[in-house]
């Protein structure tokens, strides 16, 4: 099965092709923003790359957040454009479950949600722990003690540096984004499903009174 992966939730463009376990071609961008001029070359260059046309894909995967409202709506509007076009199924993966595939073992994938709270979820090698939630810093942690209970976990995200000094034994590891290759990799053992943002919270946007 060959997936087209796709990530524009946070500040990062990534585009991936996989067959199977095997990486066809894979880009990505460090981006605050932007991701809507970006994203269409990106995928056009990495099919390129990888040397097939669109009509080999089997299947289009994206995340659907949480993350920037931006963003997020972007990739979706995108993989859902692309998948009604080539007349294929779409996959929507979680911003934090593609996080946490990064990482074996026990790790807490966190991204800043700003206004004082962070998006969090808990995996051990890759089964779900919680569902994701947008919590305080310190509540985070307090979930984090929980469900760690001493051992070693690696905190994994935009956020994790924010809650570097209040969780204890953890290793921590930045990141701008959800990496597209971990996103076609989930994508494939999934159901495809209509695609829709996982919104956490209400938009920071308001409109006038």
């Amino acid at each position: 099965m060959i997936v087209l992966g796709l990530d524009t939730c946070l500040s990062s463009c990534s585009v991936a092709v996989l067959e199977g376990e095997r990486v066809l071609a894979s880009a990505r961008e460090v981006m605050a923003r932007g991701h809507q001029e970006r994203l269409a070359p990106m995928a056009r260059d990495v099919m390129a790359q990888a040397g097939i046309g669109f009509d080999r894909l089997a299947r289009i995967a994206v995340t659907v957040g949480p993350g920037s409202f931006t963003g997020l709506r972007v990739g979706i509007a995108f993989a859902k454009g692309l998948a009604l076009a080539l007349d294929l199924p779409a996959v929507g993966i979680g911003t934090l479950e593609a996080l946490a595939a990064e990482v074996s073992g026990l790790v807490f994938p966190v991204i800043d949600a700003r206004r004082g709270q962070v998006y969090l979820q808990a995996f051990e090698d890759g089964r779900a722990l919680m569902a994701p939630d947008a919590v305080t810093a310190e509540t985070a942690a307090a979930r984090i003690a929980e469900l760690s209970m001493g051992r070693p976990f690696t905190l994994l995200g935009s956020g994790a540096a924010l809650l570097a000094d209040l969780a204890s034994g953890a290793t921590v590891a930045a990141a701008e984004g959800a990496d597209a290759r971990q996103v076609a990799r989930l994508a494939a053992g999934r159901e495809p499903g209509p695609l829709k943002p996982l919104y956490l919270r209400a938009p920071d946007a308001k409109l006038p009174a």
